[in-house]
């Protein structure tokens, strides 16, 4: 089988200046990737160069150095979302109707190739660039790299599973409301947003030409640094360029969300694996109150902003609406309701709150705020395509209409193999030093979690504490189901246990008391279906919910109802189960 390690842009470009490897050899395992994932993923790619055309541009470079050219991104591949201009490819915005050939790349692709860059193809998005999850493509849908039950995340969906599943380096996206950063999050990659102007859009479709951008995602903040040393520069063809110095800023004083203003749409994972990131942070962590944010963030969708998107496909909705995606077409026919009127009122409106967010400045250095509230799997995306969205980017629709520069970095991962992220935002210009503070805060992992190639299996782990240890008299409805052993653990000090009366055989009641002690119990790792069937075996007054560990992670395990008490014996003192059947 082809390995599908992560490529680095570091080590690519130290190994082809080195003359340690060719661009041509670099590419040759390229396309060895990019054949076997196809077998696995092949919605991931919208258009792509054939082999033929891939050595041929990777000969190119070869040739290029042994000019002593000077190649900063020699024999680097990457890819490119299809709403960026790429010569040679059509741009289709993952509408087959919108399709063109453009007569020249986008500035950002024209300065990658003069840095020895090869781009590899143009990769599936949300059309139109609108949506925050990836399954709005007639080109099929890009699922995560890790969990092929879940989204990618989008709109930039198939330029993230790119980079995950190690076919190139690093790849474009771009971002409006999240859609560089998102994906990131799900994926395990950074993901860089740049300030607005930082990088040219020139030969960008646009979704609201005002707040888009282009973005990267890599695999380390090192190589986001690499990519943005390329790019970043004024453009005298995009009317949107603008010029910056690169002032680096401190971080001593991280701005987080206040306790009560934090939505996880009921997602208590997100909760924890967001204060574990934070507790890892070497820095002052300041509240702040993410009302201004939240209201600037409503004007994107709930606002005349949503017009923008409209004027950027008035031809196609009135010439050809049903050429747009169902969902697409819904968003976008939002903003025949506004007005001129409207407009300008959401203007002075979001030039009020950009003030209060300038202020917000002079309290912390930059903000630590998760890149998205929840995760969510492709079937339950198709159930609830805008609610379920909208839900996704409650901590991301503010950035850009506040004139924010941000990047995604990896913070844990759910337990469906999902990765968790947390985005670092600073004011307009703090680009490098927010790539700065990610290489330090956030260091990229040594090991990746492992690729979804086969169809992920759907688990659950289950905590036991009573007669379904090992060696107890129910531990057989365990094995019977073929339960994976995890550990043994403890549970959070917030629990009482009870021998209940009269039961056959003797079980333990796990009951949450804000005077309780650690509790010992056994971990079980079981799939969906044999989870629910064990759940269905579960007599009263005994239920299923979620118990809390010692190191704060959640689970599920045995909990009881009240009259579960009736009659019982208080044991917890003696910690556990096994120390009472010894007694």
């Amino acid at each position: 089988m082809t390995a599908l390690d992560r490529l680095s842009v570091d080590a690519i470009v130290a190994d082809v200046q080195s003359r340690r490897r060719g661009a041509a050899d670099v590419m040759n395992d390229v396309i060895q990737r990019l054949d076997y994932y196809d077998t696995i993923q092949p919605a991931i790619w919208i258009s792509r160069f054939d082999a033929a055309a891939l050595r041929a541009a990777a000969t190119r470079v070869d040739e290029r150095l042994a000019r002593s050219e000077l190649l900063p991104l020699a024999g680097v591949p990457f890819a490119v979302k299809d709403n960026i201009d790429v010569v040679g490819l059509d741009t289709t915005a993952a509408c087959p109707t919108f399709s063109y050939t453009p007569p020249r790349s986008a500035t950002v692709i024209e300065r990658l190739v003069a840095a020895g860059a090869i781009p590899v193809g143009k990769t599936n998005l949300d059309q139109f660039a609108t949506g925050l999850n990836g399954t709005r493509s007639p080109y099929g849908v890009p699922r995560n790299a890790y969990n092929r039950a879940w989204v990618s995340g989008g709109s930039s969906s198939g330029s993230a599973v790119a980079v995950a599943a190690g076919l190139v380096a690093f790849a474009l996206g771009t971002d409006t409301a999240g859609s560089g950063r998102i994906p990131a999050a799900f994926n395990h990659l950074v993901g860089f947003k740049p300030t607005r102007g930082r990088w040219s859009s020139r030969g960008l479709v646009p979704a609201c030409r005002t707040l888009d951008c282009i973005t990267v995602f890599a695999g380390t903040a090192d190589d986001a640094g690499l990519v943005d040393d390329m790019i970043a520069g004024f453009d005298r063809e995009d009317g949107f360029s603008r010029a910056f110095d690169d002032a680096r800023r401190g971080r001593r004083r991280i701005g987080i969300p206040r306790a009560d203003q934090r939505p996880w749409f009921g997602d208590i994972e997100s909760d924890f694996l967001y204060e574990t990131g934070l507790a890892g942070l070497d820095a002052e962590l300041v509240e702040i109150d993410m009302t201004p944010l939240n209201e600037a963030a409503r004007l994107l969708y709930n606002g005349p902003w949503v017009a923008e998107r409209t004027a950027a496909l008035q031809d196609l909705l009135r010439d050809d609406p049903e050429a747009i995606h169902p969902v697409v077409r819904t968003i976008v026919e939002q903003g025949h309701t506004y007005s001129a009127v409207d407009a300008f009122e959401a203007q002075y409106r979001l030039a009020d709150l950009a003030r209060v967010a300038e202020a917000m400045w002079t309290e912390v250095d930059l903000l630590a705020l998760p890149t998205a509230p929840t995760s969510y799997r492709v079937a339950e995306m198709l159930a609830a395509p805008i609610a379920l969205n909208a839900n996704l980017g409650a901590y991301t629709n503010f950035v850009n209409l506040l004139d924010m520069a941000a990047i995604a970095v990896p913070a844990g991962q759910y337990q469906s193999g999902v990765g968790f992220g947390i985005t670092l935002m600073g004011p307009a210009g703090s680009d490098r030093s927010l790539i700065d503070a990610a290489k330090t805060l956030f260091p990229a992992p040594a090991v990746q979690p492992p690729l979804d190639l086969e169809g992920r299996m759907e688990t659950v782990k289950l905590a036991v504490v009573g007669a379904h240890l090992k060696d107890m008299p129910l531990h057989w409805q365990l094995t019977s189901r073929d339960a994976r052993f995890v550990g043994e653990a403890k549970t959070a000090p917030a629990y009482r246990l009870y021998a209940m009366a009269d039961s056959v055989p003797p079980k333990p009641a796990l009951v949450h008391s804000g005077d309780g002690a650690p509790i010992a119990l056994e971990i079980y790792e079981l799939d969906m279906a044999a989870f629910g069937s064990f759940v269905a075996d579960v007599p009263p007054p005994l239920a299923i919910g979620t118990v809390t560990l010692e190191d704060g992670s959640l689970v599920k395990g045995f909990v009881a109802e009240p009259r579960a008490m009736t009659d019982a014996e208080d044991i917890t003192a003696l910690g556990g189960w096994r120390a009472y059947v010894a007694r």
